[in-house]
Formats: C-alpha cells, sequence, structure tokens
C-alpha cells in the first residue's frame, strides 16, 4: 500500500515521470549520458551509435569509478574521440557523477583545440537539459568564466593548454592529452622530442593527488616514437585500448576493464583467451586445463607451486570483431568512406600514414616507408641510361655512430635500380679515402653527389673532397628537408615497384634499414639513396653502359 502511495503521484504526472527515468538512464553510464546530451549539442545530428564509442566510454567509466589511473587510448581520427573524452565526460564528472570540486587540465599539440571542446563542454553544461537535471549541483563563478579556463562555485575549474607548456602553479585531478601531436610536424625529430619531454618530465608533476589523479592519453598514431609508442615501448603502467579502422586479429586489443555486455557464457572463454600465461605453465598445460573445466576459478585453474608468486591477470579483449578487415564503424565509416580515407593518406604519407593514423601501427606489415614486397631483384645489372654514386658521410668509427655509406643507383628502361652500396664505420681520414677508391672503381662516367654539412667547417669539407675528385662529375649541395620528406620520392618509387636491386651481399642490411625508416636506429642508406635519386631525376639523360645483355628480372 505504501509502495502504490509512493507511485500514484508518478501515475499521475507521465512526462515527470519520463523526465526522472531519463536523468536515471542518463547517470548509470558516460554512454547513456552522451546520448541522452547529443541533442543538447548537436539538435541537428541524430547520435550515431558505434560500438567503438561505448568502449571508450567504458574506458573512461572506469577512471571515474577509480579502476584504473592511467589510460592509452589509440582510434582513428573521426571517431568523436574529442567530443567523448573532452567534451561529455569532464561534465559527466561534475555533474551525474557528483565530482563537481575535480580540477580539469586539457593539453594538445594547439591549444586552440582544447579551447574548442572547453567551450562546447561549457555549452553543454549551461543547456537546459543539463541545468534541469544537475545546475542545482554547481554552478560556473562569473569572474572565472572564459575560454581558456573557468572555475565553478565547488572549486573545480578547467584549463586549457598546449603540449609542452609549462602549466606552471596547475594541478589537475584529471589531466587529458587529446592528440599531443601535429600529423604536419611528425617528421621533425626535434618537435617530437620535446613533446615526448614534456609527457615524461612535466605532465606527471602537474598532478593533485599522485596517488589518486589519473592522465588520460587519446590519439591517433602518428610515428613509431610518439607519446603512445613512448607508453608502449618504455611498459609504462597504462591501460591500452587500441581500436584500427579495420580488424586485425593478430594485434586485438585487451585491457582490465570489463566489458559489459558480455553474457556469462562468453566471459570464460574470453577470460581463457586473454589471461597471460604464469612462467612455469606452458601453453599446452594452459590449453588442457581450460579444456577440461573451463568455467573453473582461476586460482583453482591455475594452481600455484609453492614458492612461486602468480602475475597472471585476467584481462578482457575490447575489440568486439572477428574477421580481419572488419570495420570499425560501419554505420559512420561505410567501406567506401575508408577507401576514400586511404587514398587520401597514401597521396602523400603513403602506406606509413595509413598505417599509423587508420590502423594504429605507424609501420606497415611488411615494414615501414618502404616495405619488403615494394622491393624486385635482378640477377645482373642492367644498361643504364644515366648513374649517381649519392654519398652520407659519417666520421667516426664508435661503436653508435653512423655509418659512411655511398650508393650507387642507377636509371634504366623498367625504373631504378640500386648497384651498389659501400658502407663502413670510418674515421674522416678512412672515410676520405673511401670516397676516392670507390670514385676511382666506378669511373669517371658515373655522378658524385655529396651532402654538405651547414657552416663553415662543411663549405671546407665540400671544397677539400670535390678539389680531391677533379676529372669526375662530382657535385655537393646542402641537405634540405627532413629525411622522411627526401625519402618520399623514392619511396613512391618503390611502392609502385619500380625499384630494383641487383643481388648482392649488401642486400639484408640496406632492405633492413629501408623497411625501419624512418624509426630504425640508422638512416644513412636511406639517405644515400634519397640523395642518389634526387641528383639521379635533376641530371640530363647520358647512357652508360654497364651490361650488354639485359637479364630476366625475379621477384625476391
Amino acid at each position: 500500500m505504501q509502495d502504490l502511495e509512493l507511485l500514484l503521484p508518478l501515475l499521475r504526472d507521465p512526462a515527470k515521470t519520463e523526465a526522472m527515468l531519463d536523468k536515471a538512464e542518463a547517470e548509470s553510464s558516460l554512454l547513456s549520458f552522451m546520448k541522452a546530451g547529443w541533442h543538447a549539442l548537436e539538435p541537428g545530428a541524430e547520435f550515431v551509435y558505434g560500438w567503438a564509442v561505448e568502449a571508450i566510454c567504458e574506458h573512461l567509466q572506469a577512471v571515474t569509478d577509480g579502476e584504473i589511473r592511467r589510460l592509452v587510448i589509440n582510434v582513428p581520427p573521426g571517431c568523436t574521440k574529442s567530443m567523448t573524452t573532452s567534451v561529455f565526460w569532464p561534465m559527466y564528472e561534475w555533474g551525474p557523477a557528483s565530482l563537481p570540486t575535480y580540477r580539469i587540465i586539457t593539453c594538445a599539440y594547439d591549444q586552440g583545440l582544447p579551447i574548442r571542446d572547453h567551450i562546447r563542454s561549457r555549452d553543454l553544461a549551461l543547456s537546459e537539459w543539463y541545468q534541469a537535471n544537475w545546475g542545482h549541483l554547481w554552478q560556473f563563478k562569473g569572474d572565472q568564466n572564459a575560454k581558456i579556463r573557468y572555475e565553478n562555485d565547488k572549486t573545480g575549474w578547467r584549463q586549457a593548454s598546449s603540449t609542452g607548456s609549462g602549466l606552471t602553479g596547475h594541478r589537475g585531478d584529471r589531466l587529458l592529452l587529446d592528440d599531443p601531436h601535429a600529423v604536419r610536424d611528425v617528421e621533425s625529430e626535434e618537435v617530437r622530442e620535446k613533446a615526448l619531454r614534456w609527457f615524461s618530465e612535466t605532465l606527471p608533476t602537474r598532478l593533485n593527488k599522485p596517488a589518486e589523479s589519473a592522465i588520460v592519453v587519446i590519439m591517433q598514431r602518428v610515428h613509431e616514437r610518439d607519446v603512445s609508442g613512448l607508453i608502449l615501448s618504455k611498459e609504462l603502467d597504462y591501460e591500452h585500448l587500441c581500436l584500427p579502422m579495420e580488424f586485425e586479429r593478430s594485434t586485438r586489443s585487451f585491457s582490465h576493464v570489463r566489458r559489459k555486455d558480455v553474457p556469462p557464457e562468453r566471459r570464460t572463454r574470453m577470460i581463457g583467451e586473454g589471461m597471460a600465461l604464469p612462467e612455469w605453465l606452458d601453453e599446452a598445460e594452459y590449453e588442457e586445463r581450460l579444456q577440461l573445466d573451463p568455467t573453473n576459478n582461476p586460482d583453482e585453474l591455475f594452481p600455484v607451486p609453492d614458492g612461486h608468486v602468480p602475475h597472471f591477470q585476467l584481462v578482457w579483449p575490447q575489440d568486439r570483431r572477428d574477421e580481419d578487415g572488419d570495420l570499425l564503424w560501419p554505420e559512420r565509416f561505410p567501406r567506401e568512406a575508408v577507401e576514400e580515407l586511404k587514398d587520401a593518406f597514401r597521396s602523400w604519407g603513403g602506406t606509413y600514414a595509413e598505417a599509423g593514423q587508420l590502423q594504429q601501427r605507424p609501420a606497415p606489415r611488411g615494414g615501414g616507408s618502404f616495405q619488403r614486397s615494394d622491393f624486385q631483384y635482378l640477377e645482373h645489372p642492367p644498361v643504364c641510361s644515366r648513374i649517381v654514386r649519392g654519398w652520407d658521410l659519417a666520421g667516426s668509427e664508435r661503436k653508435k655512430s653512423p655509418y659512411t655509406v655511398g650508393l650507387k643507383l642507377g636509371q634504366f628502361d623498367q625504373g631504378f635500380v640500386i648497384l651498389d652500396v659501400w658502407r663502413e664505420k670510418v674515421n674522416p681520414f678512412a672515410m676520405e679515402q673511401g670516397v676516392i677508391t670507390t670514385a676511382n672503381a666506378d669511373g669517371h662516367g658515373i655522378i658524385i653527389d655529396l651532402p654538405q654539412d651547414p657552416g663553415q667547417a662543411g663549405k671546407f669539407q665540400r671544397s677539400y673532397l670535390i678539389a680531391k675528385l677533379a676529372g669526375y662529375d662530382a657535385h655537393s649541395s646542402p641537405e634540405s628537408g627532413s629525411k622522411e620528406a627526401r625519402a618520399r620520392p623514392v619511396q613512391a618509387q618503390a611502392e609502385a615497384q619500380n625499384l630494383y636491386l641487383v643481388r648482392a651481399p649488401w642486400n639484408d642490411a640496406l632492405v633492413n634499414e629501408l623497411c625501419l625508416f624512418p624509426n630504425g636506429e640508422f638512416k644513412d642508406q636511406a639517405d644515400a639513396l634519397s640523395r642518389a635519386f634526387m641528383r639521379l631525376t635533376m641530371q640530363p639523360k647520358k647512357k652508360v653502359g654497364i651490361s650488354p645483355v639485359m637479364i630476366p628480372l625475379n621477384r625476391g
């Protein structure tokens, strides 16, 4: 009877009842909050559900619930990562999660991006929908309500900043790093290293409560050595959610965040697939025990021998796709749209940009800027119309020093062919002798192209070496642009399968370096190849006989 008396007012006012139910649903999770509040920011656009957005929301929810304090999310562009992380999540925490005292610092490579998201987040909080439901919990302070920084009357605030800024005097409960790198600057090692140093040395000192406050990084992969790459390579204690545009079973994403949609009958199988094996348990024994009793408690399924400490943990597969090539969010990015994105990325950055920004692994499966399948092989050198020996000079024999490389590149009817590579770690005197000796061996018909270091010393070295090469067609010029930019023209020829190698002992070292470029330890052969290619395509045609017979090619 008492319950009926409580229900009667609700039954008499269906609109109020519906509003209460909607509020309760919005408070149940970040995803529900985002669905319900979408119209407040995008009245002319319907919220398009995708399980990828749900996965992102579940991981942010785990941060709110105190389950994790470090999170890195890698998703392709256009997957509402900023709307979810930098717009809706902060207002969810200040409102439905009853955390208006939280202080939030949002950073990106350009301060204008977090300012944009701050404005949208503030618009959400000031909307009629938000104010009707959670407006009583907190209000903006009138004297601290600017685009870069605003505060509420519960001591919470938001600050917009940029990657590399000092953040002096600011400490947050949430440090949100949304796109720490600009794609346009990805080829600049100086800019990348500055961002990494800031992430490693400045950002961690800006936590309000180091034992409780959270750092969340969300970004597309742009380089092997970007912020995500640093987190993963150093095995920092971050939960990692990685969602490529097209599914790759071999890189399925696992995390400790328990998926809410997994029915009980599937949880055991997923636990089994995602469980790291204890060091004393081999894989065959693991599979046997799992098949005998797949519903068993893990502690009983894997009893710990005396003297051992278990280190396995339960993790959950976060990617809900099953077949390689399945799309991440077909409702928003159907196959045609994905193919258009691929074409756009390939037009400038080649497969490297596609692999990083779409697939979240900034190196294609077959390599980096160059792939092993790009190269074709000849048993003997062909007749070339032009040949250039391009050099990349170093002058040290130290173990970690770069090599001095002289790469001989020719042009023939079917494309370009690498004829020879001279590669040694030598002192300055031996470097000079190597250039001269190689020129004598090549003959006077081969063009020589040397780099010129900046400054007076570089000019002196240029004049000295050119004088030593009197009688040869020798040239020298300063480097222009980044290594990646200089390599892009010849990389395009390789991708079109117009680049050949004469089979020789130096093949493996060259191909290995090119397939790791620009992320490998050494880039000397790539630099020499780029220089040779640029000189070769600049020079007027001139026949140089190397072999009277064209040998049929075969692919390696």
